[in-house]
């Protein structure tokens, strides 16, 4: 029998993350031991008083490791991570933002593991990660023998960055269907606590209170709609830099009283009983895994056709999609899915199966796994076995 292929998941991440940290532990959870040996590692910066990522993998008993760093240019992350690699006899590094995939193709310079990352995306709003980091990233993500893109859109402009379009692979983020079902009997003890009524039209939201989710146009939508839908409700779940103008945002247009901003929440499946549709107003998504949330939980979906999300919601079929940046669209929208509740119904269950099916985790995973084991069979990385062969390359 062949010896596990041995991969780190590599990760930074500052807080509490986002639909990458539920990719990275749910797979290496559901990996078979026997013939993938996962470790997960997280470079966690000491000054980071929110960082959860350690009681979300105790939860999941995955092999987990943190590196903590005292700030982001932490030279002592380095010689850490290779003594981590030769401890664990780490045959694939698998990265999962800019610093990572850095950090992968160095230690690829350096030791006998083979870079591989997941592209999910360049969503920061810095102007040093824009015209810096983000550039850079690309150049070295170029050089990767193989890669993981989350989004056609994302592939496309890997390819412009000089990837040869053969090394890219195209895998929509998939979600664990299993965890994720509606029990319509539970809808009525959700919306109490939350003030609802069983007459409320209750336009739902999750996501990273940041520029590129365009929460502020729905706010303005729910603005036009108060009159076209007297029981309109808009609660909008998350936490982010934007906190304090979208709530002056609120004030300032009169919707207060139907617009609520409940911060950072855990409890995102009971927040889907109380939604009669959600919503998706982003300008920049990978593949959003709040969209995937909300296919397989039966809720109705209007989406933008931003980046990934055209990729897994089929126009018409399992939801709205709709053009970005435009507030009067989106409102427009809104109204036609709830003067028409039973096609918006018809979505909503065309949406659970696709994510029985074709966007499942399951297909996910078994796309990413002969990955790992093409590139266990075709790349030599040191004297030591990989996946049952023996490799000859030196370092």
């Amino acid at each position: 029998m062949s010896a596990p292929i041995r991969i780190l998941e590599l990760r930074s991440v500052y807080g509490t993350g986002g639909g990458p940290e539920k990719t990275i532990l749910l797979g290496a959870a559901r990996t078979d031991p026997a013939r993938f040996a996962v470790t997960v590692c997280y470079i966690r910066d000491e000054r980071d008083s929110v960082f959860g990522i350690d009681s979300k993998a105790a939860t999941l008993n995955v092999d987990y490791v943190e590196l903590r760093e005292r700030h982001s240019f932490d030279r002592s992350i380095w010689g850490a991570l290779r003594t981590l690699v030769r401890d664990k006899q780490i045959d694939i590094v698998h990265a999962h933002e800019y610093k990572t995939d850095l950090l992968a193709w160095m230690l690829a310079k350096f030791e006998p593991v083979i870079p591989f990352a997941t592209v999910h995306g360049w969503t920061g709003h810095s102007s040093r990660e824009h015209w810096l980091y983000y550039p850079v990233d690309k150049r070295i993500l170029a050089r990767y023998p193989r890669l993981v893109s989350v989004s056609s859109d994302i592939t496309r402009e890997l390819v412009q960055h000089g990837a040869r379009p053969a090394r890219i692979t195209t895998v929509p983020n998939g979600i664990d269907h299993r965890a994720f079902h509606r029990h319509r009997q539970r809808e009525p003890e959700v919306r109490t606590p939350l003030g609802l009524s069983a007459n409320d039209f209750v336009v739902g939201t999750v996501g990273r209170l940041e520029p590129q989710k365009r929460f502020d146009l729905l706010v303005e939508a729910a603005a036009q709609l108060r009159t076209t839908i007297p029981q309109l409700k808009v609660l909008i779940a998350g936490d982010g830099s934007l906190k304090e103008s979208l709530g002056a945002q609120i004030q300032r247009l009169g919707v207060s009283d139907i617009c609520t901003l409940l911060g950072h929440r855990t409890d995102i499946v009971d927040l889907h009983h109380a939604f009669d549709l959600f919503v998706q107003s982003s300008d920049y998504e990978g593949t959003s895994n709040a969209v995937l949330e909300a296919m397989a939980l039966e809720t109705p979906l209007i989406a933008t056709n931003a980046g990934g999300t055209a990729d897994i919601v089929r126009d018409g079929i399992d939801g709205q999609m709709i053009g970005m940046g435009d507030a009067a669209v989106l409102a427009e929208a809104i109204a036609t899915a709830w003067r028409h509740r039973p096609i918006a119904a018809g979505w909503a269950a065309a949406a659970r199966r696709q994510v029985e099916t074709v966007l499942s985790f399951d297909t996910r995973m078994t796309a990413v796994e002969a990955i790992y084991t093409e590139l266990a069979a075709s790349h030599t990385t040191g004297s030591r076995t990989v996946g049952g062969k023996t490799a000859s390359r030196t370092a």
